[in-house]
């Protein structure tokens, strides 16, 4: 794979690179970069989740060896979200749903818990020493998009300093997270130099809007703005049959954000099945081509949507299968873990 293909699959779906200019001086230099995606063990995963995840993916196929940091002490430092005694159980619920819920085959990237190496010395003293660095409003601003910052707490100023070290301590060239991470990203970049190490490539996904519609956020707490990776296939269908699909709107319609984040990175392409008297089986093999069928209302949003259901259902059904064997686990995480 040339240089081109392999910027083509590490930019698509991206929302902003910084740099790109430093990405592709990576890519010349390095036969095999290195990245890592942190997500903190807080609430219930839903597909939200796997639009930085599907960049992994695409990762794995351009020979970027990954990381995905399954953060715990970030979990509690945010404040209200994760009490300390949560954590094991968070832990090991977020670390199956992640390696079960998509099709990496052989190339499952690690996974590390912060807690690992986050609790060593050398990671400490530097966290301190950041804290001298960074004034409180500077905190606040890179933390103001992830934690909750009502009344912050400290924990929550400590948040970003640390996700800034984490690319230091896993020792990778990149970090991929969604377009809300940036302010942190942009510390990242801004303080690691000061204590001598060296600037990482950023990388921003979008996020999806919420299945009810624009103005609204996929959001754990309420039940039909998201789909959980182990939903029924009765809910899946059942949420995206109320899902806002206005035909031939594309602007803020989360059925094709999923198609387009979600499904085609996983299956790369689209194949709708449907009666003769409404057009016939077609198979799309690339995201334009579905928008543009939409777009003309060569695609209903009811075709639309059942073949996204079958999509889903097939995608998640290894974590799906495995939490109706496992229920303990859901139950001790509590009723808004539950499907």
């Amino acid at each position: 794979m040339n240089l081109e293909e392999k910027l083509s699959l590490i930019t698509r779906n991206v929302q902003e690179i910084l740099t790109m200019d430093e990405l592709k001086a990576l890519l010349n230099e390095k036969q095999s970069p290195s990245a890592y995606y942190g997500t903190a063990p807080t609430g219930p995963v839903h597909l939200g989740y796997f639009i930085p995840l599907s960049k992994v993916l695409d990762f794995t196929k351009v020979g970027i060896k990954t990381k995905i940091l399954l953060a715990d002490i970030h979990s509690a430092l945010d404040d209200q979200k994760t009490k300390w005694d949560e954590i094991d159980a968070k832990v090991e619920y977020y670390k199956k749903c992640i390696e079960l819920s998509f099709p990496w085959g052989e190339n499952k990237p690690e996974f590390v818990r912060g807690s690992d190496y986050q609790m060593n010395r050398d990671y400490v003293l530097d966290v301190l020493k950041l804290s001298t660095m960074t004034t409180v409003s500077r905190a606040t601003r890179a933390a103001s998009e992830v934690t909750r910052m009502k009344n912050p707490k400290v924990s929550e100023l400590i948040y970003p300093i640390m996700q800034a070290l984490d690319e230091e301590y896993l020792d990778v060239d990149i970090q991929i997270g969604g377009i809300d991470q940036r302010h942190i990203m942009a510390l990242a970049r801004e303080y690691l130099p000061k204590l001598n190490y060296k600037k990482r490539v950023e990388i921003m996904t979008p996020l999806i809007v919420s299945l009810q519609g624009p103005g609204k956020k996929m959001s754990a707490s309420i039940p039909m703005s998201h789909i959980k990776v182990y939903d029924s296939e009765e809910a899946i269908k059942n949420k995206l049959n109320k899902a806002y699909c206005p035909e031939g709107v594309v602007e803020d319609n989360p059925v094709l954000q999923i198609a387009k984040f979600l499904v085609f990175p996983a299956f790369e392409k689209f194949e709708v099945h449907r009666p003769e008297k409404f057009g016939g089986d077609v198979t799309f093999n690339t995201y334009d081509e579905l928008e543009n069928a939409f777009v003309n209302k060569k695609l209903h949003p009811v075709d639309l949507k059942n073949t996204l259901a079958e999509y889903l259902i097939k995608l998640f059904k290894p974590s799906r299968d495995y939490f109706e064997s496992n229920t303990d686990l859901l139950k001790q995480l509590g009723e808004e873990f539950m499907p």
